[in-house]
Parts: structure tokens; sequence; C-alpha cells
């Protein structure tokens, strides 16, 4: 079955480590003959979250930025993948912004199945599970959120250092089996 995947890269680094590894998932996504978009959420301005209620009120989110279209490729999307680094043992605040603002329209992200990749110089996977939490807080929000799998991408810090890590083929394999 041909999906719709889509990619938010947190990386505030154009081929940073994270990004990497969203790269490699993009690959083994497309030779499964998957449809794939990424958002290097970089590139995108998304506002944070002020608390206003107006989406409580079942109106759509007043902030005029490009996160109304990244909600609609979210809603749209079968499989979504979430990339981030670790700063200070959680994800960076370009995910954890992104994450926020789903608030007025995250009902409709239903049935998705979800990848996340963490990347860290800290070489201990449990010390990543702060982060994936995070994730998976995120989710449990979500009607029937699948948790697909998981990119342990530790041990690298400057750019390029994860390409001599197994998340790289771990990347690869999770992308051809989505």
């Amino acid at each position: 079955m041909n999906k719709k995947v889509l990619i938010l890269s947190g990386s505030p680094r154009k081929g940073g480590n994270s990004d990497l590894l969203c790269d490699q998932f993009t690959q083994g996504a497309q030779e499964a003959g998957h449809q794939v978009e990424k958002i290097f959420l970089k590139d995108r301005t998304i506002h944070y979250c002020t608390g206003c209620g107006i989406c409580n009120a079942g109106k759509p989110c007043p902030q005029k930025d490009d996160m109304s279209e990244i909600l609609e490729k979210m809603i749209a999307a079968d499989v979504i993948v979430m990339a981030t680094p670790v700063y200070f043992y959680t994800m960076d605040a370009q995910m954890k912004t992104l994450i926020d603002r789903t608030c007025s329209r995250y009902t409709e992200i239903s049935n998705k199945e979800f990848y996340f990749i963490v990347t860290a110089a800290d070489t201990s996977i449990p010390a990543m599970e702060r982060t994936v939490e995070g994730f998976r807080g995120f989710t449990d929000c979500l009607e029937e959120a699948k948790e697909k799998g998981v990119i342990y991408g530790v041990g690298a810090w400057q750019i390029g250092e994860i390409k001599q890590t197994k998340a790289m083929e771990q990347a690869l394999t999770m992308g051809k089996r989505c």
C-alpha cells in the first residue's frame, strides 16, 4: 500500500545528525514506494501558542504563520516521523512549538503511524527516554496513534558523526518497513 509519509525535521541544522537520519528514512520509504514529504521546521514560521483559547471555542487559530499548512499535511498523512536533536535531555524548541500549535486541530490527527528520531551526543539510550516520552505525551492525546519505531542516534555531537553509527541503517530499514 502506498502511504503518505510526512517527516517533520526539528533539526536547526540542515544536514545535522537528526536531519541526516530523516534523509535515510526518506530514502527507505521512497524505495518502498511511498510518497514522502520532509518539512524542515527551521525554514517555516511557527509562532508559539499564546493560550488565547480561541481554538477551544471551535474557531481556527488566529495566528498567521505556516502552522495551518503543516497541520493540513499532518491530518492528510498516514505516517508521521518526528525528529529532534536532544537538548538538555528533551526535544528542541522547534519541535515542541510545533506540537503545542497542533492544539487547534489535534483531534483530527487520528489513526496515524508514528516514528520518532532522536539524536544526541550522549551515548546512553536510557537517557533519551525523556525526549521519547515527550513525543509519547503528544501521541497519547491523539486517537488511534500507533508508535511504530524509535531511532536512537546516540553518540553524535558534530555534524555528520551520525554517519558512523548503526542509526543510519536503522532509519533506512524503518523507512522501508513503514
